[in-house]
């Protein structure tokens, strides 16, 4: 299992992104979280199977319809002690 905290920077607020993620993550069986954060960014934990995660990643550069990812930014985490993949409130 491999744990990644993100930033990610762009328009990826106010268009569903953390919806999106969040239903993708269940659907790669990831655990974490995905928040947004007042200066306009987004953050996530995202931690399991090393694929799985890297698939995640991907689909997040192309976000979903009306997002525009300008910069990723990641690095290796603790991974979440609760298990499956929540909406946290915005920070």
């Amino acid at each position: 299992m491999i744990a990644k905290s993100l930033v990610l920077t762009g328009r990826v607020q106010g268009i569903g992104f953390r919806d999106w993620m969040t239903v993708r993550a269940r659907r790669l069986g990831l655990a974490g979280w995905v928040r947004n954060r007042r200066d306009g960014t987004l953050e996530a934990l995202i931690a399991g199977n090393a694929p799985a995660v890297e698939e995640l990643l991907r689909a997040c550069r192309l976000g979903p319809p009306g997002a525009e990812v300008l910069t990723i930014t990641e690095d290796f985490a603790d991974p979440p002690i609760e298990p499956g993949f929540f909406k946290r409130p915005s920070v």
